[in-house]
């Protein structure tokens, strides 16, 4: 276990829940019987963005826009990679509307937005980990869009095929703990957590391969949305549900910082959801 794990600080962008709703389901954790508190729903938000910024982390938002409750769900709109975005084009028709106004931010930032031809829900399952964008695809994101990825970042792709409807994007059952690129003190190839039976057995043993040394969650925890998580490379913003798993990140030297986000849950979001990464250089 190295001595010390070094945080890197981050910008992230965010979207406040003032219009948060369960208004369709389309995913397993969606029903009209869970009704949301906003009240309580915009606590936990406020919480978490107060968590990045006493980490030292830098966080813009997005104007939330009536009639979108989705738009919370920020890592689904974009990915970024060396200051170059790839938008979103959303499976559902409910959210499809969403990327206009996260694109017309990143072009009021002074960001270029290349528009996908392809369906592709942004950091939901396509994340960033240094050297390649790990590629989720089976219930979002079609493989058309990791092509996509690849030739617009020129950054190798690696798609994983999930299998499991709980876990239907990416970012509910893996998250990068080591990017490769010196998190956590370490370069290399860096590392994640993940749950294996979200994988097709052939993904199981892409990742087993790519990350021998990853960390494995149980099922219980993936499902407490342990693995939609953030980490800056020493703290990790995690569910408080998810036990298991935040010990053992605190054995191999990473620092848990637990935060609930349990109203969000009930449109089968959590931490990294409510995230997007504007990375600015390359890897």
């Amino acid at each position: 276990m190295p001595e010390s794990r070094v945080p890197r600080r981050r910008r992230f962008l965010v979207c406040e829940p003032r219009h948060f709703a369960v208004q369709y389901a389309i995913n397993p954790w969606m029903s009209a019987d869970r009704p949301v508190d906003v009240i309580r729903a915009l606590d936990q938000w406020q919480a978490l963005v107060d968590a990045y910024r006493a980490h030292g982390h830098t966080v813009d938002s997005v104007e939330p826009v009536p009639g979108l409750p989705d738009m919370v769900f920020a890592a689904n709109c974009a990915v970024v990679v060396g200051g170059r975005v790839l938008g979103s084009r959303f499976h559902a028709p409910e959210r499809r509307p969403e990327s206009v106004p996260f694109e017309a931010w990143f072009k009021s930032e002074g960001f270029d937005v290349h528009r996908p031809e392809s369906v592709c829900e942004g950091e939901g399952d396509l994340v960033p980990a240094g050297r390649w964008v790990l590629a989720g695809t089976g219930f979002r994101t079609t493989p058309g869009a990791h092509r996509e990825a690849q030739e617009y970042f020129g950054v190798p792709v690696v798609s994983l095929t999930l299998v499991d409807p709980y876990f239907y994007h990416l970012d509910t059952a893996l998250f990068v703990l080591e990017d490769g690129s010196g998190d956590g003190g370490e370069g290399g190839e860096g590392n994640i957590a993940y749950y294996p039976g979200a994988f097709s057995p052939g993904s199981r043993e892409v990742l087993r391969r790519l990350y021998p040394d990853a960390v494995l969650a149980t099922r219980e925890d993936a499902a407490a949305f342990g693995l939609n998580s953030v980490c800056d490379g020493r703290h990790v913003f995690m569910a408080p549900g998810a036990r298991q798993l935040a010990g053992r990140l605190a054995g191999l030297g990473y620092e848990p910082v637990p935060v609930d986000l349990s109203e969000f849950h009930k449109a089968g979001g959590g931490i990294k959801c409510c995230t997007q990464e504007i990375r600015e250089t390359r890897p």
